[in-house]
């Protein structure tokens, strides 16, 4: 009866949740944490490993699309938490949210084929980190996928965040000009659905 009752949970929590990623990211903050060395450079790469899995492949037998967000999401918690970015928020008050991402495929990552996730802190505006993360093929170390995220900071400012952990002042360093475009179109894309929705440009994305 135990075994049945063990089995019938474990197909309920795979069936009705999203089981394997509620289980690795609290796993990858964990080994971030105590397994690894604290990372003192806010805008160092940090790697993290992995492999593709028959669960990743797609109709056409490679990886897909939508599991290179997975798995940039659970590298990026990694790197936020061994920088020291996400102690950070916590002390604050605060907590960082995916506001926008943007990916390009380059090329595909096939059955077993073993790559790197390498995560960067690019750079912070006066309300948001913008990440990025390259997809590695460990076989020829071509960049199979580029992906870049804007993790939307509430409760406090990126500026604090960073002052928190440095124990002074520290200015943000020039965003790359294509994420400016990128940040820009973003803005602009705002207004024009703050507008169909008939609000003022004074309101902000929450």
């Amino acid at each position: 009866g135990l075994l049945v009752a063990s089995l019938v949970v474990a197909l309920a929590y795979f069936a009705l949740l999203d089981g394997w990623y509620l289980v690795r990211v609290p796993c990858a903050v964990l080994r971030a944490r105590l397994l690894q060395p604290r990372v003192r450079d806010l805008l160092a790469e940090q790697r993290y490993a992995g492999r593709v899995l028959p669960s990743d492949l797609d109709l056409l037998l490679h990886m897909n699309n939508a599991r290179y967000l997975r798995e940039a999401d659970v590298a990026r918690v990694a790197h936020l938490a061994r920088c020291g970015v996400l102690g950070a928020l916590r002390a604050l008050g605060a907590r960082a949210v995916l506001a926008a991402s943007c990916a390009r495929y380059r090329r595909s990552l096939r059955l077993f084929e073993p790559f790197e996730v390498r995560t960067r802190l690019l750079g912070w505006d006066d309300r948001a980190f913008y990440v990025e993360a390259r997809f590695v093929s460990l076989r020829d170390g071509f960049v199979c996928a580029l992906l870049r995220s804007r993790q939307h900071v509430l409760g406090t400012s990126p500026e604090r965040v960073v002052q928190h952990l440095c124990k002074r002042q520290v200015e943000a360093p020039e965003l790359p000009e294509d994420l400016r475009h990128w940040v820009a179109y973003n803005e602009a894309s705002s207004q024009l659905l703050r507008a169909e929705s008939g609000l003022s440009d004074l309101v902000k994305d929450q």
